[in-house]
């Protein structure tokens, strides 16, 4: 009896350390500490902290009043205001641009950990930074990748849609306003994660699809000097033909025209949008689906992106790889990347006996390559078909489907980043992967890979929080995935940190372009080079010297 009592005092005195109550520039907060499946090993977490005043329609983010009393850090805040996935309704609120922290403690205090900020996707139009529910726990719930990895996990609301990226093209409406957002986000990070163990020298901001097109933003543009010292981008980047708003007027006239404001003069437009009803504007930023059928591609739809301002991106992206000389940089993609979009632009390929036939193919080519007209589609279909014979097996040309919207919207522009990188890195380090991870997603046919969003919940350790709808295959990759990102997050190098990893990633350089194979089954074969060098040169290459046509705007 009086070895169990010892062992119970002894229990007691060896828990694990908590921050209690934090200083923050803002004033004080309080979170909450959980307790993780090791003995002795809690988080810390910090939900619901401002790192912004309530933002202006349409402005910069402003620094955040502060307040009095300890503020309690317990729940998520709302999302920022946003239509909802069906686009039937809107939900969140302008007050919204706040983060959640998750710091992981053992015995003692952690301090100087390594911190990592991530920046949410959806298209720029929706998302949040406590995002898709499952379980009644967030996708991007940063316990496990935290505990895991020892190392602080960030997540953050930025503005989508409309009221995140509506932009006239000049000064009037400059756009962008989601990525100041993401900004300020970072720069409170460096500005206040020390008080709560963290190194401020060492930030790696990582994101998926719009959230890794706008890590990539914060990467290239000259605000960002000396903010943070990583970044990962997770399909997306700047370069993706969806991540950069090329022709703002003409949107900004769209949604001028479903509110009321539609003027002849713009100044008076541009006011009366000043002054309308937020939710209405949301609203106004939708997609509409209808437009799809019959006609273009989906990636049409998306229309809310980025813009070159002059100011947060002040030239093409392409030119301005010179500022992320200094960050390490690790990018990637999942291999079914574009197949959710291939879906939508040629639905027989999900379908069982559905007949996707030469005609289907050539059509999404036209639609993807509209700015370069009907050359371009003769001589993309000879590289895509090309090893399909004279009677092609009906998955075969499915798959081909999927593989040409992954590669135009997603692993081109991302090789082509990389590329970049390595070629203008000061001392940087370069890292480039393909996540093959079989889909989990039933219903869809059996040669379907790694689906969009799939590796966001190996990243996150859903596998561990979740055991009962996981097996020990997803454990395996989730702990691979934690290990390589939070190393990379510590030293710059996913190989080498505190966390033992199945194989050694090479970098990627100027002249040498290997690849790390990610999925449960890592080893040193998983290392292979020259990622689908033959359709990154055509589309580099071939594709880009053919002349464009008139109203064309899409690059690649």
């Amino acid at each position: 009896m009086l070895w169990v009592l010892l062992l119970g005092v002894c229990l007691r005195l060896a828990s694990a350390a908590r921050l209690g109550v934090v200083q923050t520039e803002g004033g004080l907060v309080e979170g909450k500490s959980v307790k993780m499946s090791f003995l002795f090993r809690t988080v810390d977490v910090f939900k619901g902290v401002p790192f912004a005043d309530v933002p202006g329609k349409w402005e910069k983010p402003k620094p955040h009043p502060g307040w009095s009393g300890v503020l309690k850090a317990d729940t998520y805040r709302d999302r920022c205001l946003q239509v909802t996935l069906l686009q039937t309704k809107t939900q969140g609120s302008e007050d919204c641009l706040y983060l959640n922290i998750f710091v992981p403690q053992g015995l003692k205090l952690s301090q100087n950990l390594p911190v990592m900020v991530y920046l949410f996707g959806g298209a720029f139009l929706l998302g949040a930074s406590n995002d898709v529910s499952f379980l009644g726990e967030s996708l991007y719930d940063g316990k496990e990748m935290a505990d895991r990895g020892d190392v602080i996990v960030v997540t953050v609301n930025y503005r989508v849609g409309t009221l995140g990226f509506l932009s006239s093209g000049d000064a009037r409406l400059p756009g962008n306003y989601a990525l100041w957002d993401q900004h300020a986000a970072i720069s409170w990070v460096r500005r206040n994660i020390a008080a709560f163990g963290g190194n401020p020298d060492n930030i790696t901001i990582f994101g998926q699809s719009a959230g890794a097109a706008s890590v990539s933003f914060q990467m290239l543009s000259p605000h960002s000097k000396g903010l943070f010292r990583r970044a990962i981008s997770q399909g997306g980047v700047a370069l993706s033909p969806w991540a950069l708003q090329r022709n703002p007027m003409a949107l900004t006239k769209k949604i001028a025209r479903k509110v009321g404001c539609w003027r002849n003069d713009e100044d008076q437009m541009i006011a009366c949008l000043k002054m309308s009803d937020p939710v209405g504007l949301t609203m106004a930023g939708k997609i509409d689906v209808l437009l799809i059928l019959g006609k273009g591609v989906v990636m049409d739809l998306l229309e809310f992106s980025p813009v070159i301002d002059g100011d947060f991106l002040p030239d093409e992206p392409s030119k301005l790889f010179h500022n992320a000389a200094h960050i390490d940089f690790m990018a990637g993609v999942n291999s079914m990347d574009g197949h959710i979009f291939a879906g939508v632009d040629v639905p027989s390929i999900n379908q069982k006996n559905g007949n996707t036939t030469v005609e289907d193919v050539r059509g999404l080519l036209a639609g993807l390559t509209k700015e370069k007209g009907a050359t371009a589609v003769g001589s993309a279909y000879s590289v895509y078909s090309s090893n399909w014979g004279s009677h092609p097996e009906p998955e075969l040309v499915k798959k081909t489907v999927a593989d040409i919207e992954t590669d135009f919207l997603f692993l081109v522009p991302t090789q082509i980043a990389l590329q970049l990188h390595a070629n203008n890195t000061s001392g940087a380090r370069t890292f480039s992967y393909l996540f093959t991870m079989e889909t989990r997603i039933p219903g869809f046919p059996r040669w379907v890979e790694a689906e969009h969003a799939e590796d966001l919940q190996y990243l996150f350790g859903k596998p561990f929080s979740m055991p009962l709808v996981y097996f020990p295959r997803h454990r395996d990759l989730s702990k691979y995935m934690i290990a390589y990102w939070t190393n990379f997050a510590r030293t710059g190098d996913p190989s080498k940190g505190e966390s033992r990893v199945p194989a050694v990633w090479p970098a990627f350089t100027r002249n040498h372009r290997p690849y790390l194979n990610i999925n449960h089954k890592i080893s040193k074969s998983s290392i292979s080079y020259d990622l689908r060098s033959g359709y990154v040169s055509y589309w580099t290459q071939t594709y880009s010297r053919l002349p464009s046509v008139q109203g064309g705007d899409k690059q690649i």
